[in-house]
């Protein structure tokens, strides 16, 4: 079975993990970063609903990191609803050996099933076109 990280929590650790890398390298920021009263699910709620007031449905990645430190930076910010969403993340997952394997098998399991079912279907749609057709025997 392969353990699959839901959208939403690959979005939090994305955003978690530039901020920590700006705080880390950007004092200023990291002052801001480390006020007791941000939160960052605060921060996630607050960029979406900023995505949300845009209309658009795509932004790059620096787009979106600015409104995480522009949460931050800000202490008189309205972070807005919580509200349901889906977040796609462009990511790079990498797989365990055995994550690679499992999937490798049932790649293969489903082309086999593919084909077989093509066969089948080739082998009865071929049946269905067989007629009777006289050969030089049966004239009488």
């Amino acid at each position: 079975m392969l353990y699959k990280m839901k959208s939403t929590e690959i979005f939090k650790n994305t955003i978690k993990a530039y901020l920590d890398r700006r705080a880390n390298d950007d004092e200023l920021f990291a002052a801001s970063y480390a006020k007791a009263n941000k939160q960052l699910d605060d921060c996630i709620i607050y960029i979406l609903n900023t995505v949300k007031k845009s209309g658009c449905n795509g932004f790059a990645d620096d787009e979106i990191y600015s409104m995480a430190v522009h949460y931050y930076d800000e202490d008189n910010i309205e972070v807005g609803k919580n509200i349901d969403y889906k977040v796609v993340v462009n990511h790079t997952v990498e797989l365990t050996e055995e994550e690679k394997q499992q999937a490798r098998k049932d790649a293969i399991e489903r082309l086999h099933n593919e084909e077989y079912a093509k066969m089948k279907q080739q082998r009865g749609s071929k049946k269905a076109t067989v007629t009777n057709q006289p050969t030089l025997f049966n004239f009488d």
